[in-house]
């Protein structure tokens, strides 16, 4: 059976619907970096998936081919992720979606390298015809975190995202938020199959 991260690391994927502290490991991540209203038809972001997942079944699919990946074990592709932020502000204003910046991800087995990464991409652009310059090989180490289940559609996160933030303060802890450690979000329903009401998305914040 592949091995499936969401089922196999169920802390890093499925939080309650109440808050709670986590540790997050260091991972390594297929990334594009952009800006700009995700939601608008011919937006950075919807483009930066295309190009993650062109990159990320390229490397699933290598066993198929004649290419052997040292330390390749099966896997499901998982989820896709964001790292969100707006300049000059510490939490998120979803009434200035034009004001994104983001960072769209996928995370990698850990047996994906930058040789690995060089290699899918190059392949993929010449298989898809893409251009995948922008895509990149990332390495977080996100530490002490926040999380909570968020289910319903995006525009209703802000009412979880502040019981998130009022259970930090209860703890005596606060938003550690830096250039290297941003809101996070893990999209764990496809909108394109689920009703928007069930949507299920992990919100995770950084914390000191």
């Amino acid at each position: 059976m592949p091995y499936d991260f969401k089922k196999e690391q169920r802390s890093l994927y499925h939080p309650g619907k109440r808050p709670a502290l986590i540790d997050v490991p260091t991972m390594n991540y297929i990334a594009v970096r952009g800006q700009g209203d995700p939601n608008q038809p011919d937006s950075e972001y919807k483009r930066s998936i295309q190009d993650l997942y062109s990159v990320a079944y390229t490397i699933k699919m290598s066993k198929k081919g004649s290419h052997h990946i040292p330390g390749y074990f099966d896997f499901v592709v998982p989820p896709l992720e964001g790292f969100w932020w707006q300049d000059g502000d510490q939490g998120i204003d979803f009434t200035r979606k034009d004001r994104f910046h983001f960072v769209s991800c996928i995370r990698m087995p850990d047996f994906v390298d930058r040789a690995t990464f060089n290699w899918a991409v190059q392949t993929a652009s010449t298989k898809k015809q893409l251009d995948l310059t922008n895509v990149e090989f990332l390495t977080l180490d996100e530490g002490r975190c926040a999380q909570i289940m968020h289910v319903g559609t995006y525009d209703e996160e802000a009412a979880t995202i502040a019981r998130l933030t009022d259970f930090v303060t209860q703890n005596d802890l606060q938003p550690d938020y830096s250039a290297t450690r941003r809101h996070h979000e893990i999209y764990l329903s496809d909108p394109r199959r689920t009703k928007p009401e069930n949507c299920k998305t992990v919100i995770r914040i950084p914390v000191r």
